[in-house]
C-alpha cells in the first residue's frame, strides 16, 4: 500500500498491576529520562532531546496493555477502527500456564523481543528467569545493529523499564508510575510528550506504552461502558500521534509504519493471567509501505511485532537472534493454509461455540489421511488425523497443554486420542497422515521440516515413516516424550535409484494425548 497514513479527523477527547486497585487520581507527575530514569517529579517536564534521526524508514509502534480485540468494534475508536481498514489485522491467542501466564510481564517480552516465553523466560510478573541478554528486546537490538537511529521509549508501568524489558537501547525514554499515581494521567502525559516529539524532532523508532486499559478492565470488566470509554480515550492518544506524523514538514519524504499491540485480553468479568479464550486475546495491527490495507490474516502471531520492525527498517535478523516472529506482512505457505475456506463449524463438540469455523477432516492437495485401522464412534472432529486452528482445537478442553501449540500457525494438522474418546467408540485410535511424494532424484539427501506439539501419555505411539518410491514405509523418527511446540528436521540420505520420498505421521492412542504437526517443509540437497 501507499506509504500514506489516512485516518479521519481526531474525534473529541475524552477528558496494575500488582494488585488490582482503583484508578488513583490523574497525575501530573513526569519523569523524563534521557539514556536513565531521572527522579520523580510533580512538575511536568519538557520533552527530550533525541540525536537526529538518520533514517526515512521510521516504526512508531503503541502498545495498549490488556486491549482485548473483540470489544474495539462496540468502542468508538475511529482511529484504530481507520488503521484496520488501511493496514494488516491479525489476531491469535496467547499460551497459558505452564509456558506462562496471560500477564503483563510474559506479554511485552514477547512483543519486544519476538520470541515465545520459552526462550525470553518470563512466565509472570516477578519476571523470574528473564534471559533479555540472550534476547533482548528490539530497541535494544537496534542499538546493536543500527546505532545511528534515533530511538525512544515511553512507559508507565515501571517495570518495563526497570527489568529491562523495553526501554533499553533508547537514545531517551520517560519513564512514569501508574500504579503509584494513576495511569490515566500518566498515559495522556506519554501521549503529549510522543506528540511533541513526532512534530518537533525527528525520530527514527519509537515504543509508547498506554495502561489504563488493563486497570479498567480489572475494576469494571472487559464487558463494562467504563471499559470501553478506557479504549475510546486510548484510541484518542494514538489519533493525537498519527496526526503528528501527517504534520511533520519531511512527511512527504518519509516512510513511516505505525504497529499497534496488545500483551493479552481480560474476561467479561475483569481480570487475567488464565487460560480463558478472552484472557488469551491478542492482535498485532500493522500499516505502513508494503503492508497490506484491509488484511485479516489468520496466522499472525504476537512474536511478529519485533520482526515487523526489523523488516520495515530494511534490517535482515540474523539467524543467531532465534527470532520466532516474522513480518505481519509475510504469509505462511504450508500446505495446511489452504484448508480455510473449508472449515467448519462443531459437530460433536459442545465447548465451542457455533460460529467458530475451526476444522476439517479435507486433506490438502496430494496429501491423504489413511484411517482403515482407526475403530469406530467416538468424537466426529477428532476421528483420525483432522486439520485445525488454535481457536477451534485449544477450545476443546482448557489446561491440558493445548494452550502451548504456539509456534502452529493458521491452520495445523492435529490427531488428538484424547478428545476423540470423549464420546463412545470401539477399538484403537490408529491413524496415519500422509504427504505427497517429492521428487529427489538426482539428489545425495532430503530434509523433512515442521514444527511439533507432542503431549506423551501411556503406550500411545507417534512416529514419522519414509517411503521410497513407493515401497514400504521405513520408520525414521518416533517420539517418546513431551515436545513443547518446537521446530523439528529430519534429514535423510536418499537411497540408490530413489525419485521420490512421501512422509507418513502415524498416530496410535487410547484415550492418551494428541500430536500437532504444522509448517511442513521439504527440501532437497
Amino acid at each position: 500500500m501507499s506509504r500514506s497514513l489516512s485516518s479521519p479527523p481526531p474525534s473529541s477527547p475524552v477528558s496494575r498491576r500488582s494488585v488490582l486497585a482503583t484508578t488513583a487520581a490523574a497525575a501530573t507527575a513526569a519523569v523524563v529520562a534521557p539514556l536513565a530514569t531521572a527522579a520523580p517529579s510533580h512538575a511536568a517536564a519538557a520533552a527530550p532531546t533525541l540525536p537526529d534521526g538518520t533514517s526515512k524508514d521510521k516504526v512508531l509502534v503503541v502498545g495498549m496493555d490488556g486491549l482485548r480485540h473483540d470489544v474495539i468494534a462496540t468502542a468508538n475508536a475511529p482511529h484504530l477502527t481507520s488503521m484496520m481498514a488501511n493496514g494488516t489485522y491479525g489476531t491469535s491467542l496467547l499460551y497459558a500456564n505452564p509456558m506462562a501466564a496471560t500477564s503483563s510481564g510474559p506479554g511485552w517480552s514477547t512483543i519486544s523481543t519476538g520470541v515465545w516465553p520459552d526462550k525470553h523466560g518470563v512466565r509472570e510478573n516477578s519476571f523470574a528467569g528473564k534471559n533479555y541478554g540472550r534476547y533482548p528486546g528490539f530497541l535494544a537490538r537496534l542499538a546493536q545493529v543500527r546505532p545511528q537511529l534515533s530511538t525512544y521509549a515511553a512507559v508507565d508501568w515501571k517495570p518495563l523499564d526497570t527489568q529491562g524489558t523495553v526501554t533499553p537501547g533508547a537514545d531517551a525514554k520517560l519513564v512514569l508510575d501508574g500504579d503509584r499515581d494513576g495511569y490515566t494521567g500518566h498515559d495522556a502525559t506519554i501521549a503529549a510528550e510522543t506528540e511533541s516529539i513526532l512534530r518537533n524532532q525527528n525520530p527514527d523508532v519509537l515504543f509508547v506504552y498506554f495502561g489504563q486499559t488493563d486497570i479498567a478492565g480489572h475494576n469494571s470488566g472487559a464487558a463494562s461502558a467504563a471499559y470501553r470509554r478506557a479504549i475510546e480515550v486510548q484510541d484518542g492518544h494514538l489519533g493525537r500521534l498519527l496526526a503528528a506524523i501527517r504534520a511533520r514538514p519531511s512527511y512527504a519524504a518519509e516512510r513511516w509504519t505505525v504497529i499497534v499491540a496488545t500483551d493479552h485480553g481480560h474476561t467479561d468479568s475483569g481480570g487475567h493471567g488464565g487460560s480463558a479464550i478472552e484472557e488469551r486475546r491478542t492482535f498485532v495491527l500493522a500499516q505502513g509501505p508494503g503492508i497490506a490495507a484491509g488484511a485479516r490474516p489468520a496466522d499472525t502471531r504476537l512474536v511478529d511485532v519485533a520482526a515487523t520492525v526489523f523488516r520495515q527498517l530494511g534490517i535482515v535478523p540474523d539467524p543467531a537472534w532465534g527470532l520466532d516472529g516474522k513480518p505481519i506482512q509475510e504469509r505462511s505457505t504450508d500446505p495446511f493454509e489452504a484448508l480455510h475456506p473449508v472449515l467448519a463449524g462443531r459437530a460433536d463438540e459442545t465447548g465451542i461455540p457455533a460460529g467458530v469455523l475451526g476444522w476439517t477432516h479435507t486433506a490438502p492437495s496430494g496429501w491423504s489421511v489413511v484411517n482403515s485401522a482407526m475403530g469406530t464412534g467416538g468424537v466426529a472432529e477428532w476421528r483420525g488425523w483432522a486439520f485445525a486452528t488454535d481457536e477451534f482445537w485449544s477450545r476443546t478442553q482448557r489446561d491440558q497443554h493445548r494452550e502451548l501449540n504456539v509456534r502452529s500457525r493458521g491452520v495445523f494438522a492435529v490427531a488428538d486420542s484424547d478428545e476423540w474418546d470423549d464420546r463412545a467408540s470401539s477399538g484403537p485410535y490408529d491413524s496415519t497422515l500422509v504427504t505427497p511424494a517429492y521428487a529427489v532424484a538426482g539428489k545425495s539427501t532430503v530434509t523433512l521440516g515442521l514444527t511439533t506439539l507432542y503431549r506423551q501419555e501411556g503406550s500411545q505411539s507417534a512416529r514419522i515413516l519414509a517411503s521410497w518410491n513407493g515401497g514400504t514405509p521405513v520408520e525414521v523418527k518416533r517420539y517418546t516424550s513431551d515436545v513443547v511446540s518446537q521446530p523439528q528436521s529430519l534429514t535423510l540420505n536418499v537411497p540408490s535409484g530413489a525419485a521420490n520420498v512421501s512422509f507418513r505421521f502415524h498416530y496410535t492412542g487410547s484415550n492418551n494425548w494428541y500430536w500437532v504437526i504444522d509448517g511442513v517443509k521439504v527440501t532437497t540437497g
